[in-house]
């Protein structure tokens, strides 16, 4: 069995947003407009919503998410120990499966960080 790639994964995923985005513009600048204020330091800052969208892309066991959330966290500067212990927070909420799903953070993690630098 081949491991996959979570740059390949993003890189793939990418490419299938961008024909939504011009197939469904107004559904797909929605969904933009409603990620970017979502997301925007406020009360908590960018990289803390970073870390729960990491955290619920690991227990809904969701590939493409998991990617594009470490790759914001890398951007942001994330420090491994946060990434850990936000995983760690996944494990004791989803049990088994998301401790899974952890190790594949783990795994995109470590696959997009020397990429970054």
């Amino acid at each position: 069995m081949m491991s996959k790639s979570h740059v390949q994964i993003v890189s793939d995923v990418s490419k299938a947003l961008a024909t939504l985005r011009k197939e469904i513009p107004e559904t797909m600048q929605g969904f933009g407009a409603m990620a970017k204020s979502s997301l925007q330091d406020g009360v908590l800052s960018e990289l803390q919503k970073e870390l729960i969208a990491l955290a619920i892309a690991v227990t809904q066991r969701c590939d493409a998410c998991i990617g594009f959330h470490i790759k914001a966290l890398i951007r942001l500067g994330a420090t491994r120990e946060q990434i850990m212990e936000t995983l760690g927070v996944c494990t004791y909420m989803g049990g088994g499966p998301a401790l899974m799903y952890a190790a594949e953070a783990v795994r995109a993690y470590e696959e997009m960080l020397p990429q970054a630098r």
